[in-house]
């Protein structure tokens, strides 16, 4: 039997849609800024899994001024607890000071009680009679209402009280305060404020849209499941190809992955044909939820860090910027599409 080989690179998709920017995205963002006055801390989640892809420079554009906690959540769809594991989070750490980082599983009351010391210490050195506000923060689907009901949940026993679901945008409007804390006799506690998660205007990185789009920033009808399951499969493979061994021997066709997979799950069209984008979506999902394997899709290494730290200094894509490129780019796809049917 001939070794398997995995891909070394996957292949270059330049025609993939580099924006999720919608209407709320932009109502929400000028909407916590108009609150900035009256919070005291930002908490920014970003996904673990992609720790780089996860970053929006539009916060800290437009949310200046304030002391910022990153929180890097759904750490345990990414880390196996190992020393690797360990020593990545450290290079994190270092690469974001001096802004504070914590990793956080929201099903881990540890993790969570982080979290909720560093806020409590925080809004004492603020010292303050009527209470601390703070504002979570961060890209579509990485986890901010998640993370707000278990802050809420081990901080004061109460039940969840922001909505969550597995596709984006079902936050779509700056919420009420929510209580956190309790307060003590020199104050009233620590509330947060749940947001819109507020995608990048431009990605310039198409690979970057397809890890995005792997871990639900948007919804999986922007980008086609059987790219997105190609994808994966590539990942899959560098990591692990015995992850998906019961369904099919270690492959690099998609498609040869996807059929096998319908049939053995029953995911079948009228006549018995294979339901190719069914059985992506099933596949995509059951990596989200962890059953795949746990690893990153962003390489972390100090030479990686040290080049998104460069980029982001020079880059600086405004809304307006954001806006210029989708348009041309879809102008140069639509000239494209018009030279290839001459």
């Amino acid at each position: 039997m001939a070794t398997f080989i995995p891909r070394k690179v996957f292949p270059a998709l330049d025609s993939l849609p580099r924006s999720y920017f919608l209407g709320h995205h932009k109502a929400g963002l000028d909407k916590m800024k108009t609150m900035l006055s009256h919070i005291d801390l930002v908490i920014e989640c970003r996904d673990y899994r992609i720790p780089l892809s996860s970053r929006n420079p539009l916060f800290e554009e437009n949310l200046a001024g304030r002391e910022r906690l990153i929180v890097y959540t759904k750490r345990d769809l990414g880390s196996g607890g190992h020393s690797r594991d360990r020593n990545r989070e450290r290079l994190i750490q270092e690469s974001q000071c001096p802004s504070s980082v914590l990793f956080s599983d929201y099903k881990d009351k540890a993790s969570v009680r982080k979290v909720l010391e560093f806020a409590r210490t925080h809004a004492a050195s603020a010292n303050s009679l009527t209470g601390s506000r703070m504002m979570v923060v961060g890209m579509p689907n990485v986890g901010k209402s998640s993370l707000l009901n278990a802050l809420r949940g081990v901080g004061v026993h109460k039940g969840k009280v922001a909505h969550t679901g597995a596709q984006p945008g079902v936050t779509r409007k700056v919420g009420t305060t929510v209580k956190i804390i309790e307060g003590e006799e020199s104050g009233e506690g620590v509330y947060l404020m749940d947001t819109p998660g507020v995608f990048i205007p431009y990605v310039p990185n198409a690979e970057a849209m397809l890890k995005l789009a792997l871990c639900g920033s948007v919804k999986d009808t922007i980008i086609a499941p059987t790219t997105l399951a190609d994808y994966l499969l590539f990942h899959l493979n560098v990591y692990d190809p015995s992850t998906y061994g019961e369904y099919a021997p270690p492959t690099n066709d998609v498609v040869q992955l996807l059929d096998s997979i319908a049939k053995k799950t029953g995911r079948l069209q009228k006549g018995g044909t294979s339901d190719l984008e069914a059985s992506a979506l099933w596949l995509i999902q059951r990596w989200r939820n962890g059953h795949l394997g746990r690893f990153l899709l962003d390489e972390v290494t100090p030479a990686t860090l040290e080049a998104e730290k460069r980029a982001n200094e020079s880059a600086g894509v405004s809304l307006s910027q954001g806006r210029k490129m989708v348009k041309e780019l879809r102008k140069q796809k639509s000239m494209q599409k018009h030279l290839n049917s001459q």
